[in-house]
């Protein structure tokens, strides 16, 4: 009998409304994907798909929410990096960031640009890293907080490019991305769509875009590998999760209809209007991703002393 009612669930599912928790507050770049994704999957599932903006915690409190949540597929979670990996190991959390969730599927990423005021006379990576062996620690960069994406992925750049730089975090990527524009830090590690329209203005010089391959918003741009800096890939990753305990069904049914959402034309214009890539891993290879970014993260993390003692 619990075979037969274990293979009928994803048969019946959706029969109600799902909330889809997204971690961050209203009007940022997780929640541009979050209502992107809600309306691409109700199209598909047949139910409504409720975003429910829980924000606050380094994105602990809405991941925790969905992690305490009962394990029947109505309740899911918009994950990232940092409330899955990075806010548990900086500090004590009520929840298991990896083994607390089942993994329907990595839907997007959004790779982080190097990008410098051009006041400065730097032009290519190579410049950056003779001006910063010269003047070790005088360069300053922007992020768009301690511990997030755009931090650490400055961080593993200077270790990958043997450079000392001063940072400056912000309270989120717009402060920061007005701050590299106007002259106060030299430069920043964002988002791409935080800087990509100051790009296209000449406010801000692109330097290298830390992922496998070039921006298709901006080919003539090299990665960081291309540019001579190995090892340095970081990016804001979006996935898609439930609780610990979702049927394996559901959790499949939720990882096709992930796979499906991107031939969406009006999902794929949205995002690549905030330069997002678009991903659809299965719930196993969705697994592996997190299991990774979470080695990597502790090692990272450990070399800088911000894990939770």
């Amino acid at each position: 009998m619990g075979l037969i009612s274990a293979a009928g669930a994803a048969g019946s599912y959706p029969e109600r409304p799902i909330t889809l928790v997204n971690p961050y507050a209203a009007g940022g770049p997780a929640d541009v994907v979050a209502r992107s994704l809600a309306r691409a999957l109700e199209k598909r599932l047949g139910q409504p798909v409720v975003v429910e903006n829980k924000p606050g915690g380094g994105a602990s409190i809405g991941t925790g929410f969905v992690a305490r949540a009962k394990p029947d597929g109505y309740t899911l979670l918009l994950g990232t990096s940092a409330g899955h990996v990075v806010t548990p190991l900086m500090q004590k959390t009520v929840y298991d960031g990896v083994e607390g969730f089942a993994f329907c599927s990595v839907v997007a990423v959004q790779p982080i640009m190097l990008v410098v005021n051009p006041s400065r006379g730097i032009k290519t990576v190579p410049d950056l890293i003779a001006r910063a062996k010269a003047e070790p620690g005088k360069l300053s960069y922007g992020s768009a907080g301690v511990g997030g994406a755009t931090h650490l992925g400055a961080e593993l750049f200077q270790q990958a490019a043997h450079v000392q730089l001063n940072h400056i975090p912000y309270a989120g990527a717009s402060p920061a991305i007005n701050d590299a524009v106007g002259g106060q830090i030299d430069l920043a590690m964002l988002n791409l769509s935080a800087s990509l329209p100051f790009i296209r203005q000449g406010r801000l010089v692109p330097l290298a875009y830390a992922a496998d391959k070039r921006s298709p918003l901006l080919p003539d741009v090299p990665t960081l590998d291309e540019a001579g800096v190995k090892g340095a890939q970081a990016a804001t990753w979006y996935s898609l999760a439930a609780p610990a305990g979702t049927p394996a069904d559901i959790v499949q049914k939720l990882s096709d209809t992930v796979r499906s959402v991107n031939d969406d034309a009006d999902y794929r214009r949205v995002m690549q209007d905030q330069a997002i890539e678009l991903m659809a891993l299965s719930p196993k290879d969705a697994d592996a991703y997190v299991q990774k970014d979470r080695a990597d993260m502790q090692r990272l993390l450990g070399t800088l002393g911000l894990l939770a003692k």
